[in-house]
């Protein structure tokens, strides 16, 4: 089974160390996810496509226990079978706050401010039966490194 990105242009992919992809304003503003054009000072504007840090850390977390209705859940589990997950933002340096979702499943083992890296992890199946990978953070375990 071949793996694809659930959107193109989300993240570079594959890669041993993948990053999010953003646009950046002559202003020097950022907007996730990227796109080509924005209106900038009431005129449209093409934006530089640039790669975000790979880490930063949580700004604050919830967790999700029900199956999404809407945007259409790309998951390919059931209502039945629906195992919770987390979300957050995670501020990266120098950039944005990002949404994600989180790796890590167990709220007690998050902290806001904790420090977070950017992952690329299976959510479901396309219509043709690839797997589809979405971005997501995880907890950089401080110990491995140091």
């Amino acid at each position: 089974m071949s793996q694809v990105p659930v959107a193109e242009g989300l993240f570079t992919w594959p890669s041993d160390d993948p990053a999010l992809l953003a646009g950046r304003g002559s202003d020097g503003s950022l907007v996730f996810p990227f796109r080509e054009h924005r209106l900038i000072g009431g005129v449209r504007e093409r934006l530089e496509q640039v790669e975000l840090p790979r880490r930063g850390t949580l700004w604050t977390f919830t967790t999700q226990l029900f199956r999404p209705t809407s945007p259409p859940y790309a998951g390919d589990d059931t209502p039945e079978t629906f195992q919770g997950f987390t979300v957050g933002y995670v501020e990266l340096p120098g950039a944005l706050r990002v949404e994600a979702r989180l790796t890590e499943p167990d709220p007690a083992k998050l902290q806001i401010g904790q420090e977070m890296e950017l992952r690329i992890v299976p959510l479901g199946k396309d219509k043709d039966g690839n797997q589809t990978m979405i971005y997501a953070f995880a907890p950089v375990d401080r110990e491995a490194s140091a």
